[in-house]
Formats: structure tokens, sequence, C-alpha cells
């Protein structure tokens, strides 16, 4: 049986019968500095269960003032990733933190977690190293783990290896998603208090990334880059009003076919800065989108 594959809470309880009753489920709406913020929290079980998701809160943040470039969208935007994520960080305003940028450097639209480090501003060697002028600082340290075919590890391993070590209050995990719906594709961002389990949307279980597993409240902040593409001919059928076929019809060769934008390398290049900055300013409030361009560009 096909199933809709989607990492977005949004999109799992929207695919869900009676969505709007679902019970253990909480949604609600909002705005934030221009953008369109929906919240779904998993309470119990039950909405676990419907939802196919851990329990826990599920923020996204529409980006379409950006897409739009309306002005001063990009710093607008920073801002209120960053002001989400800090209603989601359960610790203390010093307290260090590890940051995690999962994927492929080769794979173009798996490649956000890895670019996401790059401008994600690393502190605890300056913290610990200069604490003169550092020393109001949150200590922030950064890993790329790579991919399993690569280094023969489970990137849940490495980063409890360093975790272990660091011993980090909180670890945020970066991470290309999978959406259903081509109009979420580098439109939106999903932050969850859950952690993360790398490669689900796209059928490739790995280890999870979380409490569990790193012993640490785990965040996760991604953005959806490819759709499954049996689940997009399902949705262009609906839209165009033709019967659904068969769900085996759509279960052959093209089931492990994914479907990621044209300028996708752009769009990854951009949003990889955006997440960045809006960790950076999430983990150190004093600084400004212009503190951390001075710093980083």
């Amino acid at each position: 049986m096909l199933s809709r594959r989607t990492d977005l809470a949004l999109e799992a309880r929207a695919l869900c019968p009676d969505a709007g009753a679902l019970a253990g489920v909480i949604s609600r709406t909002g705005r934030r500095e221009g953008f369109a913020v929906t919240t779904v929290e998993i309470t119990d079980d039950r909405g676990a269960e419907a939802l196919g998701k851990p329990m826990g809160r599920y923020v996204t943040l529409e980006l379409d003032p950006l897409l739009r470039r309306q002005p001063d969208s990009f710093s607008r935007a920073a801002r209120a990733l960053s002001a989400e994520l800090q209603t989601l960080l359960p610790i203390p305003g010093d307290a260090p933190v590890l940051v995690v940028g999962l994927g492929n450097r080769s794979i173009t639209p798996d490649l956000l977690g890895p670019m996401a480090l790059d401008h994600t501003l690393v502190t605890r060697h300056l913290v610990t190293g200069a604490s003169d002028f550092f020393g109001s600082y949150r200590p922030v340290s950064a890993l790329a783990p790579g991919v399993l075919s690569a280094t023969g590890m489970e990137s849940a391993e490495i980063a409890a290896a360093v975790s272990s070590s660091l011993r980090p209050a909180c670890v945020i995990v970066v991470d290309a998603l999978a959406s259903r719906s081509l109009s979420r594709l580098c439109r939106t961002v999903q932050l969850a208090d859950s952690g993360l389990s790398p490669g689900s949307g796209v059928g490739n279980h790995r280890l999870a990334l979380d409490r569990a597993s790193l012993g640490v409240p785990v965040l996760s902040v991604g953005v959806p880059t490819v759709v499954d593409a049996a689940t997009l001919a399902l949705d262009v059928l609906e839209e165009s009003g033709l019967e659904e076929p068969e769900p085996d019809a759509l279960c052959g060769l093209g089931s492990d076919l994914f479907v990621t934008p044209r300028e996708i390398d752009a769009q990854v290049s951009a949003l990889a800065k955006l997440l960045g900055y809006g960790l950076s300013m999430a983990l150190n409030p004093q600084l400004s989108v212009e503190d951390l361009m001075a710093l980083l560009e």
C-alpha cells in the first residue's frame, strides 16, 4: 500500500481523516516577523500513532515573504527562526550546545545540514581560549558526521561519541527533509523538540538522534528539499480532478524516485545561510544579522 511520505508534522496532520478532531494533537497558527507559523503539538500516544511521529512540538515557519524578496525579508526570517527556536530550547542561556549537520555534501538536495554549519557561529574554542572577549557567549560546537557509506558509522553513533566527550546541555540537528507537496519544497522550515530520524521521509531509516540515544534534549531543524515522485503523482491527479489510480500502480519503478527543484543548488545555499544565522542568533541572542555578517562572511 502506498503511503504519502513526509517529514512534516503539518502535512501528516492534514493527511489524517477528520484532522480537526484528532485526539492527542493540538494545532495553532500565528505570525512572527510577518511569516506564518503553525505549531502542531503531539501530546500523547494517540496523536503519535495517528501522525506517525514522536510526541513533541513541531513548528513550521512559512518562508513566502523571503521567496518574494520583500524588503528586509532575510533579516526578518532569521529573527523569526531564532525566536521560534528559542521557545523550544530547554536550557539556560549559557549552557553549551552541539550543532550536528546531517547530510551528504556530494548530493545537492542533501547537503543542507553540513552547509548550514558553514554559516553557524562556533564559539566553544573562543569562550575557553579568549574568555576576556567571548566570555559572554554561549559555547557552541559543530559536527558534520558525514554518511554511513563514507564513514562506516551511523551519524547517531558519531554524535553520541562526541556528545559523551563534550557533554553539551542540548544537541541541535540540522537536516534536509522530504515533503509530500511541491508547494513546500524549499519554502518551509520545521523545528521540533522530539529529535530526528534521518532518512525516514525517503524510506531510508537510520538510527534516531534523540534524548534516548544522546542522553540530552535534541532539537531538529529542517527544510524539505525533495518530494516522493509517487506522492507527487497522486497530488497532481488530485489537483486535476482525475481519478486516483490504485496505489499498487504507483509502487513500481517510480517508488524510489524523488523530485527536487531545478534551482536546488541556489536554494540550498540560501537556506543554509538562513538556518545558520537563525541558529546562531537563537544560541547567542545578543547577536544581530549584521553582527553575523561581519563575523562569518
